[in-house]
């Protein structure tokens, strides 16, 4: 009886331990199961939004991505910076969506009208001839800043350095904007005196003949030889 015990006993500790082994391999086959690369996410679908003069085809035409592509952060990254490289948009967004990448767009407005304030001394039609702005162009910041730029130096050609521009923007119904340049031209810069260094074999009023630039004079009220300006100082 005791030996039979014992049988049964042996019997169950051995089953138990091949149970617990089975199990320790099964579980350690799983853990070192090698891991299947993931499908990459193709695009279903691309859908345009905020658009208002710009077609959404021709959004789409600036994108490195299009339907049954798979999706790629490099390209919707390039594609990001080609839609604001155009000048066309203020902002883009492109959100994919499990596969349905969705362009929010903002345009730039487009310029109704160019109005010159407060310029005096130039006639509007030299300054509009140098800048960019013009009706039924494309408004950007970076563009008027060009331009407020290009009308200083037209100032500063004239003498007068002091000169300020100013642009403000007036909102118009359906994304258009009046932009009014307002000058403060300032007084005229002149030249009082020129003086001439290490002439040994020349005098300084032959000297003063050749060059372009003269000294003011209060008697000079036509002429623009001596304004300032360092473009037309030599001989």
């Amino acid at each position: 009886m005791r030996s039979s015990l014992s049988s049964i006993v042996m019997h169950l500790r051995l089953w138990l331990a091949l149970a617990v082994f089975a199990g320790f391999g099964v579980a350690h086959a799983q853990d070192e199961a090698p891991t299947l690369p993931q499908a990459p996410t193709i695009i279903q679908s691309i859908q345009v939004q905020g658009n208002q003069r710009v077609e959404a085809n021709t959004v789409a035409s600036y994108l490195l991505i299009a339907p049954g592509d798979p999706y790629s952060e490099t390209r919707i990254d390039t594609s990001l910076k080609t839609l604001y490289a155009t000048g066309l948009f203020a902002d883009v967004a492109i959100d994919p969506r499990d596969g349905n990448v969705l362009i929010s767009v903002i345009e730039n407005p487009i310029i109704n009208r160019v109005i010159l304030e407060g310029n005096k001394s130039l006639k509007s039609d030299k300054i509009t001839d140098e800048i960019e702005a013009e009706p039924r162009s494309i408004f950007t910041r970076a563009n008027i800043q060009e331009d407020v730029a290009r009308i200083i130096e037209l100032y500063r050609q004239s003498g007068r350095f002091a000169a300020t521009v100013e642009p403000k923007v007036v909102q118009q119904p359906q994304n258009r904007v009046d932009l009014i340049f307002e000058i403060t031209e300032g007084p005229v810069t002149g030249v009082k005196r020129i003086n001439i260094i290490g002439n040994a074999e020349y005098p300084d009023r032959r000297l003063r003949k050749e060059i372009a630039t003269q000294e003011s004079e209060w008697y000079k009220f036509f002429g623009s030889n001596d304004n300032y300006d360092p473009d037309t100082l030599g001989v």
